[in-house]
């Protein structure tokens, strides 16, 4: 195994594991069936530290990478795109502020592909507003001790660790002042809800979680306590901002590369006239392309933006994913529409690609939390505020 020392490298040993390991199972993972083939698959290609910095070891592909893979991906599997997204995620957490012996217990087993890890951010008291954390974490002689309940926790059950954030138990800490801890896998204490059961995304496995007192050793402390409010807009919010708008940029892909090729194959059988031949549903055909290809364009941007550090990176960023999630659910439709009823039966691939699509909008940060922090950012003032 070598890592990839570019975006393109990256993108295509993905959709090589795309289109031989995911594409045969993309039905049982549409039935909820985690995709473990497919990330495993992805580890071996060498792009398990795709979002670790090369000082660490990693590729260093950054936002551009992670973007660039989740659409690939995407456009085969949503389910595997999100998994493999937010393992990459939380790798880019773990990697932002690595003790040497995080580095070494975590990072390395990351990017040799023999350790997968994700987010645990939500929970079901503050639903989309993530970056208020009610967890609660406490500090003895022993070390750490982790308490409270998670939400929608993306590879639930399946991962080896979970990066979770956690406000101090102290009354008097200030709000949004919390830390993040990465939790073992098999750390005594867990206990997971019940089955993902959406009517998409199906195979994500994303479950609840409770803490129940977990300890930790004070190793498992991300950075210092109360700078997790820096990871959540610094590294959390920018990649995965980057790896749902490349996720659901496949969908919205996949939709199109749907509507074309039936159009093009398609033909009245009494006049044996092709529909590709008809002006009306070429002009329709133009405005989805128009739309995904636009769409495309200010993804990466963004990314390239966020990645350079560059004066509009985060009006960039928090559009992307908003614009991302109309488009994949309006083309989506639209290429329904032009399919017709063949597109119209259940189980057809625009039937689940249109499942798929419609978490974008929901998924935090939610559309219209991030076309208002759009217009803060544009207007100058912290995205968090009155």
């Amino acid at each position: 195994m070598t890592i990839p020392t570019s975006v393109a490298e990256a993108v295509t040993r993905a959709d090589d594991v795309a289109r031989t390991v995911s594409q045969p199972l993309v039905d049982r993972t549409d039935s909820g069936v985690w995709p473990a083939e497919a990330v495993r698959a992805l580890q071996a290609a060498g792009l398990g530290g795709l979002a670790a910095p090369r000082a660490v070891g990693g590729a260093g592909l950054g936002l551009q990478g992670i973007a660039a893979v989740c659409e690939v991906l995407g456009r085969v599997c949503a389910s595997t795109a999100l998994c493999f997204g937010m393992h990459c995620v939380a790798t880019a957490v773990l990697a932002a502020k690595p003790t040497d012996r995080q580095r070494t217990e975590f990072i390395d087993a990351i990017v040799a592909g023999e350790h997968l890890t994700t987010l645990a951010l939500s929970e079901p008291g503050t639903g989309s507003q993530f970056w208020l954390p009610q967890t609660r974490l406490t500090r003895d002689d022993a070390g750490l001790c982790v308490a409270g309940e998670k939400s929608f926790v993306t590879n639930g059950a399946q991962a080896d660790s979970y990066v979770v954030s956690t406000v101090a138990a102290d009354p008097e800490a200030p709000m949004g002042e919390f830390s993040c801890v990465l939790v073992p896998g098999d750390a005594d204490g867990l206990t997971w809800g019940r089955e993902w059961a959406g009517i998409g995304m199906r195979g994500n496995s994303s479950r609840g979680l409770r803490l129940d007192d977990v300890r930790l050793g004070a190793e498992h402390l991300l950075g210092a306590e109360g700078d997790q409010i820096w990871y959540v807009f610094e590294v959390v919010a920018p990649y995965f901002l980057m790896a749902m708008a490349g996720t659901y940029l496949g969908v919205a892909q996949a939709s199109l590369d749907e509507a074309t090729a039936h159009l093009g194959r398609r033909a009245h059988a009494h006049t044996g006239r092709r529909l590709a031949g008809e002006p009306l549903l070429q002009h329709r055909l133009g405005v989805l392309w128009a739309q995904v290809e636009r769409t495309r364009r200010l993804v990466h941007w963004a990314a390239e933006e966020g990645d350079s550090g560059g004066p509009t990176a985060l009006p960039g960023l928090t559009s992307a994913k908003a614009e991302v999630a109309q488009c994949a659910v309006e083309v989506t439709n639209a290429a329904m529409t032009l399919v017709g009823g063949i597109g119209y039966r259940d189980r057809s691939p625009l039937e689940r690609h249109l499942r798929d699509a419609r978490a974008a909008d929901v998924m935090s940060p939610t559309t219209d939390i991030l076309r208002t922090w759009t217009g803060r950012a544009a207007l100058g003032l912290p995205l968090l505020g009155e």
